[in-house]
C-alpha cells in the first residue's frame, strides 16, 4: 500500500467516525435546568429581570446555550411570594456542573452582573432560589419553541409536575408518556407542548414535569376539555398496567416574560 492511499483511508475512517459521534449526540437527549427565583417585592422583580434580560441570557448565549425560557406567574402580583422561572437547555450532565463556571470567566457577564451577584444582604434581590435538573423524555428528546401568535401577556404556560408514589410506578408514568402514546395525544390535540421530563434531581421526587402552551385561558381550557374526551385518552387511562402511577399534581399557570427565547 502506497502512503497516498494509507492517508486517504485514514481521512475516510476519521472522517466517518467524526459523523458518527455528531449523530450520536444528536440523538442523545437534552437536560434542563429549571431555575424558580422567589421573591416579594417589584423591586426584586425589577432586579431578577434586569440580570437575566442584561446579564444571564446574553452570557448563555456567548457560550452557544439557546433558546432560553424566562416565565412569570400569571397575575403574580396578586400572590405574597411571586416567582420567576428560568428554562435552560443543557446537551450533558457535564453542562449541569461547569455552566456556572464557564459563565464566571466572562468579564462582560461578570460586569453586568455585579450589582445582583455582590448584593448586600438587607437588599437581596430574592427570597430563594431552586433549581431543578431534568432530562427529556425519548418522544421528545429537545426543547421546542411553541407555535402561538396571541399576545405574550395573554398566553398561557401550563407546567405540570406529576409525583409518583414509587420510582417503579414512575418509570411507568414515563412509559405511558411514550410507548403509551400520551404525548402523541397531544400532539394531535395542538398541545404546544414544550418540553416534557424526568426529574433527576430537586425536592420533590420521584416525578415528571412537562410544559404545554396555549394562546390564552380560553384556548387552553378548550384544549384540555377535548383531550378529556378523547376516546384516545379513555382508553389509554383505563389500561390496567397503568393504573395509579400518580399521586399528586401540581399545575402552575405561566407566561413568557418580554425578552424570553419562547
Amino acid at each position: 500500500m502506497n502512503l497516498q492511499l494509507f492517508y486517504k483511508i485514514l481521512y475516510t475512517l476519521c472522517l466517518l467516525f467524526f459523523c458518527n459521534s455528531l449523530l450520536s449526540q444528536k440523538s442523545e437527549n437534552q437536560f434542563y435546568s429549571l431555575k424558580i427565583y422567589s421573591y416579594s417585592s417589584l423591586k426584586n422583580e425589577k432586579q431578577i429581570d434586569t440580570y437575566l434580560r442584561d446579564a444571564y441570557l446574553p452570557a448563555l448565549k456567548r457560550i452557544s446555550i439557546s433558546p432560553v425560557g424566562v416565565f412569570k406567574l400569571k397575575d403574580q402580583s396578586k400572590d405574597t411570594i411571586m416567582r420567576t422561572y428560568v428554562l435552560v437547555p443543557l446537551n450533558s450532565l457535564d453542562d449541569v456542573y461547569t455552566l456556572d463556571e464557564k459563565i464566571s470567566q466572562d468579564s462582560i457577564y461578570m460586569s453586568s452582573s455585579e450589582d445582583f451577584l455582590n448584593a448586600p444582604f438587607e437588599n437581596a434581590p430574592y427570597n430563594r432560589m431552586q433549581t431543578i435538573i431534568l432530562k427529556a423524555f425519548d418522544e421528545m428528546p429537545f426543547l421546542q419553541a411553541p407555535l402561538l401568535n396571541g399576545p405574550r401577556e395573554e398566553r398561557v404556560y401550563e407546567l405540570r409536575s406529576y409525583e409518583s408514589p414509587t420510582v417503579t410506578l414512575h418509570k411507568n408514568k414515563v412509559k405511558m408518556f411514550n410507548e403509551g402514546g400520551e404525548i402523541k395525544l397531544f400532539k394531535n390535540l395542538g398541545f404546544n407542548a414544550v418540553f416534557y421530563s424526568s426529574v433527576i434531581a430537586g425536592s420533590q421526587m420521584p416525578n415528571l414535569m412537562y410544559m404545554t402552551t396555549f394562546n390564552d385561558k380560553k384556548s387552553r381550557d378548550a384544549h384540555w376539555d377535548a383531550f378529556g374526551k378523547s376516546p384516545v385518552w379513555k382508553k389509554l387511562s383505563s389500561l390496567p398496567e397503568y393504573q395509579n402511577n400518580v399521586s399528586h399534581i401540581d399545575i402552575v399557570f405561566l407566561y413568557p416574560t418580554s425578552y424570553s427565547d419562547y
